[in-house]
């Protein structure tokens, strides 16, 4: 049982040596772009919600 263990861990930094990191660089960028794309997409959503609460609202004042 424990050859199992020492085996998993072996394998385990056998691969993570075959992972290919991405530099600071590209890091940076990538996370740029997933903010940038969150605060567009929670914007648009904020949009939609208002508009469509506004029509439900007056809807429901015109029953």
């Amino acid at each position: 049982m424990p050859n199992k263990f020492k085996n998993f861990f072996k394998d385990i930094k056998l691969e993570m040596v075959k992972v290919s990191w991405p530099s600071r660089n590209e890091l940076i960028d990538s996370t740029i772009v997933v903010l940038v794309s969150l605060a567009i997409l929670s914007a648009f959503i904020g949009v939609c919600d208002l508009l469509l609460s506004k029509i439900v609202n007056i809807i429901m004042t015109r029953l």
